[in-house]
């Protein structure tokens, strides 16, 4: 979740370049605390890339795999893998070198990058618990095209969001800690202080409120199922406690992305309502390095909460 110049912008103080943004182009850290940053945004980068690669090839070989919910785990694979190559490769070259490396034109490609794909991870998030209060609540089933009419509208949501600092409205700016850029959550114009707002609401309060909602209802219909499982079939029960054990794997995914972004959310909005004395380098770059390294948890989720590869007759959702 991360910010392009504001409307107002020849009426206020410009920050400078994002490649001098660092106060007096000194480290802020120490030279084994950029080895150790190092050291861990690299981690997290190759545990992204392999662990969301290897989901994105399981289902590509498996047939069995490409199923309508599925498609959605892969569109959150495939956001994941982007953020583990564009989010990590800038971060890392500038932890080599003890600052941010990278021109205004690096900056804003940054912020941009990590902003969108983080955006479309959580409403794909949104709209697989969406599809999971449908399936279970309401006994429907999805099929390809619904599915990818939500992820193109989860795209082109996501593109809005992270497309309007380019136009004006916020802009992408170097972050504290100096080591990648987001959303200019200092300033106090009222134009990016709107715009931090209403992003907010957009692209954090609403997807987790829809999220609750559904899981509130998946878990209220999962229990009156079990007060009535002695008349069921066999097999009617055998398909709930599939749906049930989904539905776990699902909230799961939810949790361990929200446990991993809230701290970043948390600071930002620190900084975006006056308490930026509050954050410094440190405290900024912690959260930052933890909202990146939910990349590499959610296939780890998909595989091992899942039903094994075996034979590669089942994975993942049937």
């Amino acid at each position: 979740m991360h910010s392009g110049n504001g409307t107002g912008a020849a009426s206020r103080p410009q920050p400078a370049a994002p490649g001098h943004e660092v106060p007096g182009e000194r480290p802020l850290f120490s030279a084994g605390t950029y080895e150790l940053l190092a050291l861990l945004v690299a981690t997290i980068g190759t545990l992204g890339v392999c662990n969301n690669l290897l989901v994105l090839v399981l289902y590509y070989k498996f047939k069995r795999l490409r199923t309508p919910t599925n498609l959605f785990l892969v569109n959150i694979s495939l956001s994941d893998l982007l953020v583990s190559v564009c989010g990590v490769s800038l971060t890392f070259m500038s932890c080599l070198r003890s600052r941010w490396v990278w021109d205004a034109a690096g900056c804003v490609w940054d912020g941009f990058s990590n902003s969108l794909f983080g955006i479309v991870s959580i409403m794909t998030l949104t709209v697989l618990a969406y599809e999971r209060y449908i399936r279970v609540v309401h006994a429907k089933v999805i099929d390809f095209s619904w599915s990818w009419r939500a992820i193109t509208y989860i795209w082109l949501y996501s593109l809005a969001w992270t497309g309007a600092p380019l136009l004006g409205w916020n802009r992408y700016t170097l972050e504290i800690h100096g080591l990648g850029c987001s959303m200019d959550w200092k300033s106090k114009d009222p134009n990016d202080t709107s715009f931090v707002l209403l992003f907010f609401l957009g692209c954090l309060v609403a997807p987790v409120v829809i999220m609750a909602y559904c899981y509130g209802h998946i878990l209220y219909a999962v229990r009156m199922l079990r007060c009535v499982e002695d008349f069921q079939t066999s097999q009617v029960i055998k398909l709930l406690k599939y749906e049930k054990k989904v539905a776990k794997m699902c909230f799961l995914m939810i949790s361990t992305f929200l446990i991993c972004w809230m701290p970043y959310a948390v600071v930002s909005l620190l900084v975006t309502y006056g308490y930026s004395n509050l954050v410094t380098p440190t405290v900024a770059i912690i959260p930052s390095f933890f909202a990146k390294s939910s990349t590499a948890y959610n296939p780890v989720i998909y595989i091992f909460m899942s039903r094994k590869v075996g034979t590669g007759k089942s994975f993942l959702f049937d």
